[in-house]
């Protein structure tokens, strides 16, 4: 399984400290930044990471910004994305098995490394449940993107 990872430069050094730690259990690919830059924003780097998930089935997406909130909106703009901004584990299991989200938005200025870590084990970690009302309700997600997109 692919994690996709990226941040703006308020996440940036976590975001390479929680690369090294997750690529010794997934496949972890950096979509930037590569270099810190000040002035950078975080919608180029969610769009990228929302983009690779939707383009690698069962894959997964890790993006941090300084709150974690623009981030993720950044990255449900995109039709298909379902991005949660977690800050405990017991939300990273709870948005994962009932939502299927596929891309964890993470608050770099707020949890400390091995938090951020243990969130982003049990995202990656825990199974969509498959309960009929919660596939409901992401058909009731997919349905408002498909107006949307009229």
């Amino acid at each position: 399984m692919t994690i996709y990872i990226a941040s703006d430069h308020a996440g940036f050094v976590k975001k390479h400290q929680l690369s090294e730690r997750l690529a010794k259990k997934y496949e972890v690919v950096d979509l930037g930044p590569e270099v810190l830059n000040p002035n950078d924003d975080y919608p180029e780097f969610a769009e990228r990471v929302g983009n690779a998930v939707l383009q690698d089935k069962g894959s997964f997406g890790i993006i941090l910004c300084k709150s974690g909130e623009g981030a993720a909106m950044a990255a449900n703009k995109i039709n298909g994305v379902r991005a949660a901004l977690v800050w405990e584990p017991h939300l990273a299991i709870e948005t994962r098995s009932d939502n299927d989200s596929n891309v964890l938005a993470l608050p770099a200025d707020e949890l400390s490394l091995d938090k951020l870590e243990e969130i982003a084990d049990k995202f990656i970690s825990t199974p969509f449940s498959g309960a009929e009302r919660h596939k409901r309700r992401i058909a009731e997600m997919e349905q408002i993107e498909d107006e949307q997109r009229d």
